[in-house]
């Protein structure tokens, strides 16, 4: 033991190699005891910390001396022995990736405890050969000559730099979480790369900034953490490199992977389902809309409520983590499953008062129109120009959470009521199902769906699959239904003749024009209003 405290009572050089009689002390201690010694060396020399592995490795407890800046490293080097001249392994490497270190030193030693060669390693900036860090070595021990400060302040110089670069769009640096996108799937890459452009809009609609995209097509994805270790760590110095605190996974993580995600990396670990549910967060205004999102947030909680520390904690807070159910992340199943409970009462509650309402508009016999399609296909656009309303009406995902109501009057003094609701989006949380039931129960009455579909989108096609699959699964596919294509405006000839060869049924109309609705109206009388001439 007083010989460990010599070695961390030490001045370490921040320039050169070791001291003679620092390296042969640490070699004798370490042939002797048949262990490897690590020393974690802070930026001025000193040890932060001395620890003794086995033969073959040593193991870093958790450090708790994290910095604040995503894009920065650790301030610590680590020094430690090889009882064999053997090169840095790949462990080692992955320490110093996921740990964000300075850099790593191995320091082989003989049967005699007498130093031989150093292998030493540090990370790389973004640089145009992808790689991720420099190795060096074998070089002997007494020649060694590596400027540890100036190496390190130039690293961070450059991260620095890249950050600065990055976010010179106009978010200042740390006002916005920049977030690295990963699809993980055995689907094609074309597939994945149409999924990921999704995900980054939502990830813009929750306030994260797209610091890069990793696509990884596999034939099964790995039940601990989704992908391999390499690509892990390949995943991780991006994210430093691009200065990304956020990994946000396209995929729905289960409960497993995200622990031991997290338990590995350092940074806040996302899947879409999570994101989904922020944006909600974000967007709900009313009690029952506020209520649906903590209630999807809790059920999405609960089977994740099977640990306790840094994997858990680091959900908590910011994008991901707020909401009316963002303090329930450390209560037990016991508690969150009451609330939920109670969460569910309130909502029939609500349901009850719907129908009551409902129930009023059927004996005003007033025909029932509600707009559905994909998310920021227009619907909120077309109903404020229908009616002249001022409903929010943003270029983002999800921008309408809760039901709007407005009567639309048409000629010949006939009325209808015409309903907004949430968009749809494909792969649709489980979680989000169940809890905005209320809200979708809007669709049950209805005696018309208008559904709404960008005419622009290169995904139109999976769009409108994608809103028939959903009514479909909600049982609510025999209303009748009017297609109405939006954005018209924006598409040259050639690909308007292309869609009303696909679609003959369908209505063609820029939202934001009134004028272009003409068709749109007479189409909803004649639907709503059986027998009316709207000649």
């Amino acid at each position: 033991m007083k010989q460990l405290s010599r070695l961390y009572n030490r001045q370490y050089p921040t320039h050169g190699g070791m001291a003679s009689e620092q390296a042969r002390e640490l070699g004798m201690l370490s042939a002797g005891m048949g262990r490897q010694i690590g020393l974690l060396i802070d930026r001025k020399g000193k040890p932060d910390m001395v620890m003794v592995g086995d033969a073959r490795g040593i193991y870093i407890p958790e450090l708790t001396r994290t910095r604040r800046f995503a894009g920065r490293l650790r301030g610590l080097r680590l020094l430690h022995t090889h009882l064999s001249d053997e090169a840095l392994s790949q462990e080692d490497l992955m320490d110093m990736v996921f740990l964000r270190l300075d850099g790593i030193m191995a320091l082989t030693v003989d049967g005699f405890g007498q130093p031989g060669n150093v292998y030493y390693a540090h990370l790389l900036p973004p640089n145009p050969d992808g790689g991720l860090y420099d190795i060096t070595g074998p070089v002997p021990w007494h020649r060694v000559d590596v400027d540890f400060a100036a190496q390190v302040e130039a690293l961070e110089e450059e991260l620095a730099r890249v950050g600065t670069t990055l976010a010179a769009d106009g978010a200042a640096m740390g006002e916005t979480e920049r977030a690295i996108l990963v699809s993980v799937d055995t689907t094609s890459r074309e597939l994945q790369e149409i999924s990921v452009e999704e995900l980054a809009e939502l990830a813009k609609t929750a306030g994260l900034e797209n610091g890069g995209t990793v696509i990884q097509r596999v034939r099964k994805t790995n039940p601990k953490t989704i992908m391999g270790k390499g690509k892990l760590a390949e995943l991780e110095v991006r994210a430093l490199q691009e200065n990304a605190g956020v990994i946000l996974f396209d995929q729905e993580l289960t409960p497993s992977q995200m622990r031991n995600l997290a338990n590995i990396t350092e940074r806040k670990i996302l899947d879409r389902t999570q994101l989904i549910l922020d944006i909600f967060a974000q967007h709900a205004t009313t009690r029952s809309g506020k209520l649906q999102v903590e209630m999807a947030q809790l059920q999405y909680t609960l089977p994740r409520l099977a640990g306790t520390g840094r994997a858990l904690s680091r959900l908590m807070g910011g994008i991901g983590g707020r909401g009316p159910g963002e303090t329930k992340l450390e209560t037990d199943r016991r508690r969150v499953r009451e609330r939920i409970t109670r969460i569910k009462k309130e909502l029939g509650d609500l349901r009850k008062r719907r129908k009551a309402t409902r129930l009023r508009r059927a004996k005003a016999g007033l025909p029932v129109a509600a707009l559905v399609g994909y998310t920021n296909a227009g619907k909120s656009t077309l109903l404020n120009t229908l009616t002249e309303s001022k409903v929010l009406a943003e270029n983002k995902l999800f921008a309408t959470l809760d039901p709007t109501t407005r009567r639309l009057r048409f000629p010949l003094e006939r009325e209808l009521i015409l309903t907004d609701t949430v968009g749809f989006i494909r792969q649709l949380p489980d979680e989000l199902k169940e809890a905005f039931r209320a809200t979708l129960e809007e669709l049950e009455v209805a005696d018309l769906l208008i559904q709404v579909a960008d005419a622009g989108h290169p995904e139109l096609e999976t769009h409108i699959k994608a809103v028939d699959d959903i009514l479909l699964d909600m049982k609510l596919h025999e209303i009748p239904r009017l297609l109405v294509l939006n954005k018209w405006d924006r598409l040259d000839a050639g690909q308007r003749e292309l869609l009303r060869n696909q679609y003959p049924e369908a209505v063609s109309i820029c939202a934001l024009n009134r004028k272009s609705l003409r068709e749109l109206a007479d189409a909803i009388c004649v639907r709503a209003f059986p027998g009316v001439d709207v000649g």
